[in-house]
């Protein structure tokens, strides 16, 4: 496998993007820092704001991302093109997943593709063998193309009743055409990995696969205030079997992705952006497979915005923010082992996730027991910070 040139992984645009993320420092330091990216160039600017949550919910966030003091830690080129060749240099800085202490959620069956996936998956019952006949059996019955069904709508709801009265209504349906959005708890605040880093596998799956999706970055006060890319890791045997096991499906070590950078949004780079934002996957395994996918947000069932108002808002607080994965459309099903038997990742696949706007996300698969325990949480961060005394000018959310 050839690694990709550094200058993919970052914004076409970097010297005109406000990026911040986060980086783990070395010794003197021995914590994590949030830096932000000026003319290509990655400053530490944590005496000014402590964690990613703090940043974001500064109305100043721009101003600060832009132009707040810092120590300067080197060309963010040179630091990618470390982590892509193995040798991240702990004692200058590690890249780490972009957020901190804000929840992980996520939607699911936000696609059309995406829904009948998750109906071939409970249909089959998690045997990837089936999937190839149930998809057909599906297809056959309610057609391929239900991008122009609005969820909710009076013409989802005939479409409801026509698939009861056929006995095909499935719950993953009901969140893909129904009022209500499927949300869920990807992840724990501060477990999730970052560009270069290993994800897992549960070690029982045998049918998974990568999932590309933007993820929003949204504060305290409800307010979208950034994108990045995310891979919400997707173990389809353990959520086909019973969708009650979607915590054991989605939660795992090193399962969430991450990263590079989050891009905040200004006059160049909005919502809209997301909205017309194409996202391209690529993963090669070491025994030479290759496949390549891509997922379109213009086809996108429900609109961002919604998505977020379904999640927050006076139903639901979240005061440190979070952020959201939007789904995906694309759910590799290129025969891989077995003719007929679809795709699932093998050990040391690479998986790289990849828009303009944002760069790319790149990470090696592996076992969830295997990989690096998460052992640095939220008490680790606030007495990490405590004892480098960068607490006392933190702002608490307004």
């Amino acid at each position: 496998m050839r690694n990709p040139d550094p200058d993919f992984c970052l914004p076409t645009d970097l010297n005109d993007a406000v990026l911040v993320g986060r980086v783990w420092r070395g010794t003197p330091i021995d914590g994590p820092s949030i830096v932000a990216v000026r003319a290509g160039q990655l400053y530490d600017i944590t005496s000014t704001v402590p964690t990613m949550a703090d940043l974001l919910d500064r109305p100043d966030a721009l101003d600060i991302a832009r132009h707040a003091p810092g120590d300067a830690l080197g060309s963010v080129r040179d630091l990618i093109e470390s982590h892509l060749r193995g040798g991240a240099d702990a004692q200058v800085a590690t890249l780490l997943a972009p957020c901190d202490v804000q929840a992980i959620k996520a939607c699911g069956v936000t696609f059309a593709v995406s829904l009948l996936e998750r109906v071939i998956e409970e249909q089959a019952g998690g045997d990837a063998s089936k999937a190839r006949e149930v998809r057909d059996t599906i297809t056959k019955l309610i057609g391929s193309d239900l991008s122009k069904i609005r969820p909710g709508s009076p013409a989802a709801d005939a479409l409801k009743a026509e698939l009861e009265r056929r006995g095909a209504w499935s719950q993953y349906m009901e969140v893909g055409i129904g009022p209500d959005a499927e949300v869920f708890s990807k992840s724990q605040p501060m477990s999730s990995v970052g560009f270069s880093s290993d994800v897992g596998l549960y070690p029982t799956s045998k049918w998974n696969n990568p999932e590309p999706e933007i993820v929003l970055a949204v504060n305290g006060r409800g307010q979208i205030v950034g994108a990045t890319l995310g891979n919400d890791v997707n173990l389809r045997d353990i959520e086909g079997r019973s969708a009650l096991l979607l915590g054991k499906a989605k939660d795992n070590n090193g399962s969430c992705s991450i990263g590079p950078f989050i891009r905040l949004f200004d006059a160049r780079f909005t919502l809209d952006s997301i909205r017309s934002a194409s996202l391209s996957l690529r993963i090669e395994g070491e025994d030479g497979f290759e496949l390549d996918g891509v997922s379109h947000m213009s086809e996108i069932s429900r609109d961002p915005a919604d998505l977020v108002a379904q999640t927050c808002g006076a139903h639901h607080q979240y005061p440190d923010g979070f952020m959201l994965f939007l789904g995906t459309m694309f759910s590799p099903i290129k025969d891989r082992d077995t003719p007929g038997g679809g795709f699932t990742h093998h050990l040391g696949d690479r998986v790289t996730i990849a828009t303009p706007s944002l760069g790319a996300l790149v990470n090696t698969v592996r076992l969830s027991t295997e990989i690096a325990p998460w052992t640095f949480g939220v008490r680790a961060l606030y007495g990490n910070l405590a004892r480098r005394g960068l607490l006392d000018g933190a702002l608490k959310p307004a």
